[in-house]
């Protein structure tokens, strides 16, 4: 076992317990930055990483009533289908193997994550405003733009691995502003991941693009790391954790972009 790789998934899971924020978005750029993992290889492992971790909280969200079924059936119309055309695409296009692809939407989604992080509250805002504005408009588009929604975070998990996370949360607090509690948004965001990973994750496992080795030692670190980050997240400073996250996830997006 490298004891390397289960440090750096101890790390990620204590800051997704800490903050809630998306394992994909911190992990696949230190497997391919720090660890130089193929970045084909770090978005396949890392959709089976997020799977399997989120299908535990999953679990729990799902008996404690915390899940909105009817949103995450609306997201899953638009993501899975939209994951499927995305992976045959990759497939047939031969870009599933291509480093600079990956590498370049690997750095645009990162940076487009961190904005989604720093700009949540903003986009919360707008969306009550909204709702309550033109209540009937707003409720009338709702289904509609769910599914558009979740066909973007198909695309975008299924090519980078990242998006399910931070990007799915700030999508559902604007289009379900007052309807998405905190809890709410938590185990709905987590729920929809499972089955948008697990599809993705199978596409790429079907592209010979999983080490399953490495899944199993950045898992031994990063299950530990959850419970932990979970249990110390009521005396950590969420808000400079999110910034300093933020910042980090534009720093590595800026250097995927130039390579």
């Amino acid at each position: 076992m490298d004891w390397a790789h289960s440090l750096a998934g101890l790390f990620v899971g204590l800051l997704v317990g800490m903050t809630g924020v998306g394992g994909g978005a911190l992990m696949t750029p230190l497997l391919v930055l720090l660890f130089g993992v193929a970045p084909a290889t770090a978005v396949g492992t890392d959709l089976w990483f997020a799977a399997l971790t989120k299908s535990v909280g999953g679990v729990v969200h799902s008996r404690s009533g915390t899940v909105d079924w009817e949103v995450v059936q609306r997201l899953c119309w638009g993501s899975l289908p939209a994951a499927l055309v995305t992976l045959l695409a990759l497939h047939f296009l031969g870009a599933g193997k291509s480093g600079g692809v990956l590498v370049h939407a690997l750095g645009a989604v990162l940076i487009l994550t961190a904005v989604a992080m720093v700009f949540k509250k903003l986009f919360h805002a707008f969306g009550q405003q909204l709702r309550t504005r033109l209540p009937e408009n707003f409720k009338r588009a709702q289904p509609a733009l769910t599914v558009f929604a979740g066909a973007l975070l198909g695309v975008l998990v299924s090519l980078t691995s990242i998006g399910a996370g931070a990007l799915g949360a700030v999508m559902l607090v604007y289009l379900y502003p007052f309807r998405m509690k905190p809890t709410r948004l938590v185990g709905t965001d987590i729920v929809h991941a499972i089955p948008l990973t697990i599809v993705a994750g199978t596409g790429h496992l079907l592209m010979d693009n999983v080490d399953l080795v490495l899944l199993a030692t950045l898992l031994a670190g990063s299950i530990p790391g959850i419970l932990v980050g979970s249990l110390i997240s009521t005396r950590a400073p969420e808000l400079v954790l999110r910034m300093l996250i933020a910042l980090a996830l534009v720093a590595a997006g800026a250097k995927m972009l130039s390579a």
